[in-house]
Formats: structure tokens, sequence, C-alpha cells
């Protein structure tokens, strides 16, 4: 009796990947919805002022869903797979030799208590427990409510993004480059303000590093 209720309790809380619903391996993204994931070249994607930005993969299917469901469904475990990708990503570039502190960018306190976790956050845990990383997460904050970004051009966004952002110097790691890691770069304007706002107290050596583009 005991190692049948032990087997139906296995089999009631046994995980369904998100994506296909396969139970088999009993994880939230089973290694056949992983491998479908599309990796952009490894190369700059673009630059912001003076700091490169990285886009490791396709804003297509299985990403698209995986960055959805970490930051509006709270599927909180998909934080581990989006950060999996990145680091896979980031092992093809010529960065691995320089020293970082991931900085993700940040939410604002009311956006955060809703969702109940800053979804980037969670992300740059998993990311530096690959990578070997600092993570930052005082260096910067977002003071201001801004709009969701996602319906707004290129002059509405820096508009929107205009002094959301303050930068505490004191908690900078000295001989440290900066990494700043986001979800999704369309326009590039949160990384934007995030660089700029760096660079009016004389910080500069950032690199920015996108999850996906919509723009190949």
């Amino acid at each position: 009796m005991k190692d049948f209720l032990l087997g139906l309790l296995d089999w009631i809380y046994k995980k369904k990947c998100y994506f296909c619903k396969s139970s088999k391996e009993s994880v939230k993204m089973c290694s056949k919805c992983f491998d479908e994931l599309e990796f952009l070249p490894a190369e700059v994607n673009r630059k912001v002022f003076k700091s490169e930005v990285y886009c490791a993969g396709v804003y297509d299917k299985n990403l698209q869903k995986l960055i959805r469901g970490l930051k509006y469904h709270r599927q909180s475990d998909l934080a581990y797979y989006q950060a999996k990708f990145m680091w896979q990503y980031w092992q093809r570039l010529d960065l691995l030799e320089d020293d970082f502190q991931i900085v993700p960018v940040p939410i604002f306190a009311k956006r955060k208590k809703q969702r109940k976790y800053n979804h980037m956050e969670l992300v740059a845990n998993e990311f530096a427990k690959m990578s070997g990383y600092e993570v930052n997460f005082d260096l910067i904050k977002r003071v201001k409510d801004t709009k969701p970004q996602y319906k707004l051009n290129k002059a509405q966004r820096m508009l929107n993004l205009s002094h959301a952002f303050e930068v505490n110097q004191e908690k900078l790691i000295k001989d440290k480059k900066i990494l700043i890691i986001d979800d999704i770069c369309t326009t590039g304007s949160t990384f934007e303000e995030m660089i700029k706002e760096f660079n009016n107290v004389g910080i500069y050596d950032i690199t920015c590093f996108a999850t996906t583009t919509p723009f190949n």
C-alpha cells in the first residue's frame, strides 16, 4: 500500500513540460523543446552609444512562450532555462576572460509586488551560477513607474523611460565590468537609458545582453 501511495504521489506531482506537456522527463522544459530554441549569430547585434549589445536567440515559438511564461504567468521555474539558453550563447562569444557584475534590468517596486518577482533577477541568479559572475541588484534602481514599452514607438519609449533609473555609485563592484541583462531588446531604449545614467556618473565599461530581439 505504501509503495502504491508513493507511486500515486509521484504521478500526481510529476512535472509536465510547459511547452509540449510531456511528463517523460518530469521537468518544466524538456530537452526536446529546449533544443528547438534557435540561436542568433555569435556577434554584436547593435551598439548603444559605445556599448555592445548581444542578443542570444530568435524571438519565435518556444523562446517567445518561455519569456512570456516567466514574465507574465508566474512560471518562475522557467528562469533556469532562459539563463541556460543565454549561457550557451554567451560561451560562443570571445568574452569569457572578462569579469562581469550582472545587472538585471530593474522593474518598479509596485510592479514587482504585483508579479511577485522581477523575472530578470531570477534569470540573473541562474546565469550567475552558470557563469561564476557576481550579481549586483543594488547598483541601479527603477524610480519611475513606466508604461509597458511594447505599444510605443522609439520616441515614445525614450520619453517613457526618461529619468526612470537611478544609479547608486557606492554599490559598484570595482574592477568588474557591467553586464546588463534583459529579456527582449526591441529598439534598445531600455539599455540606452540605463547606459546614459551610468555614463552620467562616470561608468562606461558596459556590455548589454538580451535573451532575444524581434529584429534579426
